[in-house]
Formats: C-alpha cells, structure tokens, sequence
C-alpha cells in the first residue's frame, strides 16, 4: 500500500514539474509591445538620462525605453539593485541580473507593461 502511494506522488510530482516546464516554454520569448501613443514615441539615451532617480527611473532595455518608476517599490529584491541603471541602457543588466542569471518569462511580460516607446541610435 505504501508503495503505490509513493509511486503515484512520485509519478505526480514529475507530471507537475512537466507541466510548469511545458507552460514556460510554450510562453513568447519576447513580451509583446503594448498598441498604443507610447508605442509610437521614440527616446535618445540622452533624454532617458534624465530619469535617472528612484522618483523617475527610465531604462533601455534591448531598444525599447521602460519607465519603471511605479515598480521599484514592488520589486521583489531591494530597489537598490535596479537604480544604478536607471537613465542607462540597461539590457545586459536585465538579461543576466548582473550575476549571470535571466530573468524570468514572467518577468518580461511585467517589463512590457512599463513601455513607453523606443531607443533611437545614434
């Protein structure tokens, strides 16, 4: 009897674990641009330099500009993290977490709800 309850929890176990690793994977890479003005904007570095502090923090982010001032107070690690990129290119930051670490699909679908337009290059 105990057996097959360990069988089965196991074998439950592994379908959850199949299951989460199905739904990230089946998630878009890239979060989708929201259709609005904000899309049609376009930012210089130089402008989104100038939102560099925790009460107006801007971030380019892999060509796109993000204000993300509303969320640094909910981010899950301390603030401080995040500020010294803010008014800065900011996309191998975000890519690797500045330890080698990406972030989270979830993660890129909350970044996409914080576009305000795009990165011009010089």
């Amino acid at each position: 009897m105990m057996r097959n309850f360990f069988i089965l929890s196991t074998a439950m176990f592994w379908l959850a674990v199949a299951a989460f690793w199905a739904a990230d994977a089946w998630l878009p890479s890239e979060a989708p641009r929201p259709d609005s003005v904000a899309a049609n904007k376009a930012w210089t570095l130089v402008e989104v330099a100038k939102h560099d502090t925790t009460a107006d923090c801007w971030m380019a982010i892999d060509g796109a500009v993000y204000n993300l001032t509303a969320y640094l107070p909910e981010h899950p690690s301390n603030p401080a993290i995040i500020l010294p990129w803010c008014g800065k290119e900011a996309t191998e930051a975000y890519h690797t977490k500045t330890r080698g670490r990406p972030h989270s699909s979830r993660a890129d679908q909350m970044l996409s709800t914080y576009f305000i337009g795009t990165l011009i290059r010089p």
